[in-house]
């Protein structure tokens, strides 16, 4: 990774809550406001957007780890915005928190990890089967 991502930078993203965006789950809904897993989604996009500007050519990452807390429901039509601010490098291990607002406040928080490999590298991993679960 290139220099110059310092603790504290933040990035965000910003969205309208569409009804493609709501809970279902094996199509069917379930209720009529943000589902947790698209909040999550946005939450991880700012955190790629912030590390984008400092990954080199060779490079590439891809999500790791997240812990999320869902706290408050956002409807459809309401404005979500994802933060994602950088704490820390482990190694390979790019750790920031994440948090998403709408127009009442605070909707989630929490960690998301992510992990920076060379390009070639990370083909290599999307070619080999899985690994069983642990």
């Amino acid at each position: 990774m290139r220099d110059g991502l310092m603790p504290g930078t933040v990035a965000r993203v910003e969205t309208v809550v569409t009804p493609a965006m709501t809970a279902t789950l094996g199509g069917q809904p379930i209720h009529p406001v943000l589902a947790t897993a698209r909040m999550i989604e946005w939450m991880e996009w700012a955190g790629r957007s912030l590390i984008l500007p400092y990954l080199e050519e060779t490079e590439d990452a891809v999500g790791y780890q997240v812990d999320i807390v869902h706290t408050r429901s956002t409807q459809v039509g309401d404005t979500l915005v994802a933060y994602a601010q950088f704490q820390k490098r482990e190694g390979n291990r790019i750790i920031t928190k994440v948090w998403a607002e709408n127009s009442h406040g605070m909707v989630g928080s929490g960690t998301f990890v992510q992990v920076v490999l060379t390009k070639e590298r990370l083909a290599l991993l999307l070619q080999s089967p899985p690994s069983p679960p642990r």
